[in-house]
Protein backbone atom coordinates (compact mmCIF):
# COMPACT_ATOMS: atom_id res chain seq x y z
CA UNK A 1 0.00 0.00 0.00
CA UNK A 2 1.22 3.50 -0.85
CA UNK A 3 2.17 6.03 1.81
CA UNK A 4 -0.34 8.79 2.64
CA UNK A 5 0.36 12.28 1.29
CA UNK A 6 -0.79 15.78 2.22
CA UNK A 7 -3.78 17.48 0.64
CA UNK A 8 -1.27 20.02 -0.71
CA UNK A 9 -0.16 17.41 -3.28
CA UNK A 10 -3.62 16.63 -4.72
CA UNK A 11 -3.85 17.50 -8.41
CA UNK A 12 -6.72 17.70 -10.90
CA UNK A 13 -7.26 14.34 -12.55
CA UNK A 14 -6.46 12.19 -9.52
CA UNK A 15 -8.82 9.23 -9.19
CA UNK A 16 -11.46 9.31 -6.44
CA UNK A 17 -12.90 6.04 -5.13
CA UNK A 18 -15.37 5.06 -2.42
CA UNK A 19 -14.60 2.79 0.54
CA UNK A 20 -15.25 -0.33 -1.56
CA UNK A 21 -12.80 0.81 -4.25
CA UNK A 22 -15.49 1.78 -6.80
CA UNK A 23 -14.48 4.74 -8.93
CA UNK A 24 -16.46 7.88 -8.07
CA UNK A 25 -14.75 10.20 -10.53
CA UNK A 26 -11.72 12.46 -10.85
CA UNK A 27 -10.63 15.58 -9.00
CA UNK A 28 -11.55 18.81 -10.77
CA UNK A 29 -10.34 21.28 -8.16
CA UNK A 30 -8.86 21.38 -4.66
CA UNK A 31 -10.63 23.85 -2.36
CA UNK A 32 -8.82 25.46 0.56
CA UNK A 33 -6.45 28.12 1.83
CA UNK A 34 -2.89 26.85 1.42
CA UNK A 35 -1.29 29.68 3.40
CA UNK A 36 -3.47 28.90 6.44
CA UNK A 37 -3.42 25.11 5.84
CA UNK A 38 -7.22 24.99 5.81
CA UNK A 39 -8.59 22.36 3.48
CA UNK A 40 -12.30 22.60 2.62
CA UNK A 41 -12.62 19.74 0.14
CA UNK A 42 -12.65 18.93 -3.55
CA UNK A 43 -14.82 19.08 -6.58
CA UNK A 44 -15.12 15.65 -8.17
CA UNK A 45 -16.69 15.56 -11.62
CA UNK A 46 -18.42 18.84 -10.74
CA UNK A 47 -19.74 17.73 -7.32
CA UNK A 48 -18.49 19.10 -3.99
CA UNK A 49 -16.90 16.60 -1.60
CA UNK A 50 -16.18 17.93 1.90
CA UNK A 51 -12.71 17.27 3.32
CA UNK A 52 -14.34 15.43 6.23
CA UNK A 53 -15.49 12.69 3.82
CA UNK A 54 -11.93 11.92 2.69
CA UNK A 55 -10.51 8.86 4.45
CA UNK A 56 -7.24 8.41 2.55
CA UNK A 57 -4.96 10.35 0.22
CA UNK A 58 -2.16 8.53 -1.58
CA UNK A 59 -0.28 9.55 -4.71
CA UNK A 60 -2.85 9.73 -7.53
CA UNK A 61 -5.81 8.33 -5.55
CA UNK A 62 -8.27 9.64 -2.95
CA UNK A 63 -10.67 7.46 -0.99
CA UNK A 64 -13.91 8.88 0.39
CA UNK A 65 -16.48 7.39 2.71
CA UNK A 66 -19.55 5.98 1.01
Amino acid sequence: MADPVSWFLIEPGWEVVDASGQRVGAVDEVLGEREADIWDGLTVDGDYVAAERVTSIVEGRITIES
